[in-house]
């Protein structure tokens, strides 16, 4: 099914359901919507209710906003949880920033987070960004989304040479995700501006004191690994596991099966403490 809940600012935030049971909601990254986590989504639908949300700037959720920050994103996700009743909340890359910080506004009962986009002493690379926007700005759409494919390390190209990622740009701007994709590009300059505006020495995030499991892939780039281990010396009820294998969309592409063993392992802990 399908729904909406409207956020402290009046935003309409949308969402897909699976399922039913204790409620988990899942926070999209970027360049994703609800759908792509279809399949984990469905692997967890057998024992629970799982809310994905479409997040601002996709699908029929409304616009990023004039004010916007990963406090608004936040604030959608804390009133997804509300709404729908859910207690759990797992996030994906720059959706695992957001759940860290819904976390701080409301702990849930348990967080897991995949990847999350969190810089720590300048550890996330973001000189790319600049000609990036540059390149939006002029409607070059395909020479930006291979130079953001390139400098993020993100896809299991690694050193490629530059004709892979003009390839691989190309297919994901005109395959059956191509027009979203298109689209959501538009959300990444803001959203790669928060990550930088966030970096810090990761204190903050001492004051997450619900279980958190705080996942990562070994195929993973370090800038996003790495930063783990920090946090979970950090962040008193948490502890990390970095998966040998799965790269960065274990979550919603290559690897769903162990992320829904992972989630469901979390939930069934903290539901019996």
């Amino acid at each position: 099914m399908s729904g909406t809940v409207t956020s402290d600012d009046g935003t309409t935030i949308t969402f897909l359901e699976y399922g039913t049971g204790p409620g988990l909601v899942i926070v999209p990254g970027n360049n994703r919507r609800a759908h792509h986590y279809a399949t984990l989504a469905g692997l967890l639908a057998g024992s629970y209710r799982v809310t994905v949300i479409d997040r601002r700037g996709r699908g029929r959720s409304g616009p990023q906003g004039a004010d916007y920050s990963v406090d608004r994103e936040a604030e959608d996700v804390q009133a997804v949880l509300a709404a729908r009743g859910a207690t759990f909340l797992f996030g994906h890359s720059y959706g695992g920033l957001i759940a860290l910080h819904a976390a701080l506004l409301k702990p849930p009962a348990a967080l897991a987070v995949f990847d999350p986009g969190v810089s720590i002493d300048g550890s996330f690379p973001s000189g790319w960004l600049p000609r990036f926007t540059a390149l939006l700005d002029r409607g070059r759409h395909h020479a930006a989304m291979a130079l953001f494919l390139r400098e993020s390390r993100l896809s299991p190209l690694g050193d490629a040479p530059r004709p892979v990622f003009w390839a691989l740009a190309f297919l994901l701007l005109h395959g059956s995700d191509g027009p979203d994709t298109k689209a959501m590009m538009a959300t990444t300059p803001r959203e790669v501006g928060e990550v930088v505006r966030l970096d810090s020495d990761g204190s903050r995030y001492a004051a997450v004191t619900c279980p958190a499991l705080l996942l990562g892939g070994g195929r993973t780039p370090s800038y996003l690994r790495d930063v783990l281990p920090r946090l979970a010396q950090l962040m008193p009820g948490s502890w990390c596991e970095i998966i040998d294998g799965l790269d960065h969309n274990a979550p919603d592409l290559n690897a769903p099966e162990e992320i829904a063993g992972r989630l469901a392992a979390l939930m069934r802990r903290t539901s019996s403490v």
